[in-house]
């Protein structure tokens, strides 16, 4: 298929973009059996990241001041982001040495990160809360338990309803829908609670996707329906955040957040591997 792509950009519906690659290389591999190829380390993960939930949101609590613990729950989704075993370097680190979630959070590059709409953000945090949002989540383990649900939950205190958008397929060590149905089930505590915070406004919904990357011109139907009135999207992770959608525009507030870990897409931004992006557009 490369081959022909080199002679032909057209080939198979091109052009190669990061989409339509994607695309492909999915099939091939579905074509010879490998359906979900990582599911044994994203359970494992998911179970060690699950254990640490609690002390993470408890942390997070502990920080008073508004506008600081937004700027510590954008970490921990920052740093949570490390765990993606589509980067061939840090799937070495992992089967080294694992990751740690907190030495993580302390490590990441120093600000200004090569996009950084932190300070605007965080300005806007402390004004406005949202009426409901829209995040489209990326990988298992620290990634969604650690990184994504400690903010999700910290929007459903503020009053907004969230929903999560995740994968109806597997790809690579992405989450998939019914996986984060499950784990949101086993966090809640006896009376149905996060960790104290109700979540009766949380919707676990199926993006229709099935790649790394998204084209959020072809989303689930009942995604669409659900997020027609969201007054904020938040797209995580490099695939969607960066690679696919850096530039999307939205009829709402919008952030792109993710860690660069490939280094062509460092050097296309013109800033340093495993570098942060945050992009916050305002309406």
């Amino acid at each position: 298929m490369l081959e022909e792509l080199k002679k032909n950009p057209e080939s198979h519906g091109g052009p190669p973009d990061c989409i339509l690659l994607c695309r492909l290389r999915e099939l091939i591999l579905r074509e010879l059996g490998f359906h979900d190829i990582f599911k044994k380390v994203k359970d494992e993960e998911n179970a060690k990241a699950m254990s640490l939930f609690e002390g993470v949101v408890q942390r997070n609590d502990e920080i008073e001041d508004g506008e600081k613990r937004a700027e510590n729950l954008i970490r921990g989704i920052l740093a949570g982001n490390i765990f993606d075993l589509g980067s061939a370097q840090l799937a070495e680190v992992f089967a080294k040495d694992g990751m740690s979630f907190l030495a993580s959070c302390q490590n990441l590059l120093s600000r200004p990160w090569v996009i950084d709409d932190l300070d605007a953000f965080k300005s806007k945090w402390t004004k406005k809360s949202w009426e409901k949002a829209v995040i489209f989540v990326d990988n298992s383990g620290a990634d969604i338990i650690l990184g994504i649900l400690p903010f999700a939950r910290e929007l459903l205190r503020r009053g907004t309803k969230v929903i999560l958008a995740a994968n109806d397929m597997p790809s690579i060590n992405d989450i998939t829908y019914l996986e984060l149905v499950e784990i949101v089930n086993k966090l809640k505590d006896e009376n149905g609670k996060l960790a104290g915070v109700d979540v009766s406004d949380l919707i676990v919904a199926n993006s229709g996707n099935d790649l790394p990357v998204i084209d959020l011109s072809s989303v689930a139907p009942e995604l669409a329906y659900m997020a027609s009135d969201a007054d904020l999207v938040i797209l995580e992770g490099m695939g969607r955040g960066i690679e696919t959608n850096l530039y999307a525009q939205m009829k709402c507030d919008s952030i792109k957040i993710g860690m660069v870990k490939h280094p062509e897409v460092a050097q296309f931004l013109g800033g340093r591997l495993y570098d942060c992006v945050f992009k916050f557009n305002e309406a």
